[in-house]
């Protein structure tokens, strides 16, 4: 056999030749450091001529949900409707997803976290300062909803607040040390609805009680576009909005939250209006769709990028 280089061997050999060291086995690197899952603190939205911001103040990982989600519905059951959907039924986890709506004109705030840091975090990453908000409309009562206040030093310096009447005068009456501290100390600054009331041009208040009694949903409407702000109405995607009727710990009449879900879901499958949900998987935007005898959840995807 010839030891003779063609060539064009010749040419190869000069060019693979200085190449040679990194075509050989590299050594092992050392491995990138596990970092956990994490998720985007906001998520930005069109709705005609407003822009809508889902804030992801907090989240919380939990176990035994069947003490919060079911509480009239057997072990089993839970367990069946669970793992039909691909989620434990020992395990949740919770999202707290305030919503800021940008008309053109005002910056209007739905709700507020756990804590000042959580929305103010929040509020960062999508570019806004708290005391670029303009109004702070508080859904209902509840810590996860009002936490982020700040009270007697406010979160929103320059911010006019806006809530349910019945909600506020029932939360007057019952001494809660979360509002004493969080509320009160705002209550000159606050306003009042009751249902059918607009906080600003395109956003009016709806009535959707149970969960608290004065608890309101709200509609948003631009350009012929709508949105529901439902809070709390419904407050897990298979435990709560699949299942309506299932009763929910934190709900302060059981009947009349189930009764107002099932309503507010109806209209929303029937009308094909999509919604923010305060504690739905985070973005926590998506549609309803009637299925069986109560709902399935879609989630939003590129619907809300056009003009």
């Amino acid at each position: 056999m010839s030891q003779t280089l063609s060539r064009r061997q010749a040419m190869f050999a000069a060019v693979a030749l200085p190449l040679a060291p990194a075509l050989l086995p590299m050594a092992a690197q050392a491995a990138v450091p596990l970092q956990g899952p994490r998720m985007p603190l906001f998520h930005r939205a069109k709705l005609g001529a407003f822009e809508v911001t889902t804030l992801l103040a907090g989240s919380r990982e939990g176990d035994k949900p069947q003490e919060t989600f079911g509480l009239n519905v057997p072990a089993g059951d839970f367990a069946a409707v669970s793992a039909a959907n691909f989620i434990p039924a020992d395990k949740s986890f919770n999202s707290f997803a305030p919503v800021l709506v940008n008309t053109g004109k005002e910056l209007v705030l739905f709700d507020t976290g756990l804590n000042p840091e959580g929305i103010t975090a929040a509020l960062a990453s999508a570019g806004i300062a708290p005391d670029q908000v303009d109004v702070v409309v508080i859904t209902h009562m509840h810590g996860d909803h009002i936490g982020g206040l700040g009270g007697a030093t406010p979160t929103f310096a320059n911010a006019r607040y806006v809530t349910g009447a019945a909600e506020h005068n029932d939360w007057s009456k019952a001494g809660n040390e979360g509002f004493e501290a969080n509320v009160v100390p705002l209550n000159d600054k606050f306003s009042f609805l009751d249902d059918g009331g607009a906080v600003v041009s395109g956003i009016t208040a709806v009535a959707a009680p149970g969960h608290t009694a004065g608890h309101f949903a709200y509609r948003l409407e631009s350009g012929g576009a709508q949105m529901m702000v439902l809070a709390d109405t419904t407050n897990h995607y298979v435990w709560s909005l699949a299942n309506p009727d299932w009763e929910v710990r934190f709900d302060q009449d059981k009947a009349v939250a189930a009764a107002t879900r099932r309503k507010m879901l109806d209209m929303l499958a029937a009308e094909r209006i999509p919604f923010a949900g305060y504690h739905m998987p985070f973005p926590g935007i998506g549609f309803v769709e009637a299925a069986g005898g109560g709902f399935r959840y879609v989630p939003a995807s590129y619907q809300f990028m056009f003009g």
